[in-house]
C-alpha cells in the first residue's frame, strides 16, 4: 500500500483500497465487494462499492506500479511476457463487454466477458512449436520462450482461485478494471513472497528423490498463512444478521427486476 498510496487523493478511497486488498488475499469465498466489505468489517458496501465506481484514483497509474512492482522483485535475465485472453462467465447481460462469444475458459460459445492479460514468466519445460524471429536466435532460446507460453494458464488459475480475479460482480467499465488492476497486485505480492521464501535451486537434478525437505511455499500456502497473521474482525451477531438483511434486500431487488422483465416481454409476446 506504500507503494500505491499516492495514486489516491483522498485517505477514505486509499483505507477502502487497503481493506479490498486484505479482503482479496484473505479466505473469504467469495471476494465481490459485498463480502469484501463484509470481510473488512465495514457496516455497509457503499464504500467498498464507490472505490470501484466513482471514487477518484488512477487505476491506470495503480496498473503501472503493479507492472513495476513485479520487475523489481521478479524481474530477472530470460523473462519473458506472454498476451493471452481468459473468459469470465456471467449469466446476465448488463454487465460491460458480456456477450455470447467463444471463450476458451469454457471452450465453447457462453455468455461471457473475455480480458487481454500481459503475463511475466520466469524459465520454463515444452514439446513443440512453430517460431519466428526478427533475427538469428539459438535453437534452445527459442524453446525456452515458447515453452514459457503455459505459465500464463497458471498464472490465470492463480488469479482466479487466489485472488478473485472472476469474483466481481459490477456493471461497467470502470469498476471491471479496478477490481482487476488489485486482483493482479494482490496476486504480484503473494509471488513475490513466493519467490522471496523459495530456496536456491539445489544442482543435484535428482534432489526431489533425495531430500527429505519440504516443498517450497506455494502461492495458496502464503495467502493461508497471511490470513492467519491477519484474522479478520470479530463480527457480533447483530452485524451478522444486518449483512445477511442487506444482502437478501438486494436479492429481492434483482428477482423483483427479473420478474418485471420477463412480465414485460410475455405481455409484449
Amino acid at each position: 500500500m506504500a507503494r500505491i498510496a499516492g495514486r489516491f487523493r483522498r485517505v477514505e478511497p486509499r483505507a477502502t483500497a487497503r481493506a479490498y486488498l486484505l479482503g482479496l488475499l484473505s479466505g473469504v469465498e467469495r471476494k465481490n465487494y459485498w463480502r469484501l466489505a463484509e470481510q473488512a468489517g465495514h457496516a455497509r458496501p457503499g464504500p467498498m462499492r464507490r472505490l470501484l465506481r466513482s471514487a477518484r484514483w488512477d487505476a491506470d497509474s495503480v496498473r503501472d506500479e503493479v507492472r513495476a512492482y513485479a520487475v523489481d522483485h521478479l524481474g530477472g535475465d530470460g523473462g519473458v511476457l506472454i498476451v493471452d485472453e481468459t473468459g469470465f462467465m456471467k449469466k446476465g447481460r448488463a454487465s460491460a463487454g458480456v456477450q455470447r462469444q467463444y471463450t476458451g475458459t469454457a471452450g465453447r460459445i457462453e455468455n461471457s466477458q473475455v480480458g487481454v492479460f500481459l503475463a511475466y514468466a520466469t524459465t520454463r519445460e515444452l514439446a513443440f512449436y512453430l517460431c519466428w524471429s526478427p533475427t538469428a536466435a539459438p535453437l534452445a532460446e527459442l524453446v525456452r520462450v515458447a515453452g514459457s507460453r503455459w505459465s500464463v494458464e497458471e498464472c490465470f488459475q492463480a488469479a482466479k482461485g487466489q485472488v478473485g480475479l472472476d469474483h466481481y460482480q459490477v456493471r461497467n467499465w470502470t469498476s471491471w478494471h479496478r477490481h482487476v488492476t488489485l486482483a493482479m497486485l494482490a496476486l504480484a505480492f503473494l509471488a513475490t513472497v513466493a519467490a522471496d521464501a523459495a530456496p536456491d535451486r539445489p544442482a543435484d537434478p535428482h534432489h526431489h528423490t533425495r531430500g527429505s525437505n519440504p516443498i517450497s511455499l506455494t502461492v495458496p500456502e502464503i495467502r493461508h498463512l497471511f490470513t492467519a497473521v491477519f484474522n479478520p474482525p470479530v463480527v457480533s451477531p447483530a452485524r451478522l444478521l444486518q449483512w445477511s438483511n442487506w444482502l437478501r434486500r438486494h436479492q429481492a431487488t434483482a428477482r423483483r427486476s427479473h420478474y418485471r422483465r420477463r412480465s414485460a416481454h410475455e405481455a409484449s409476446g
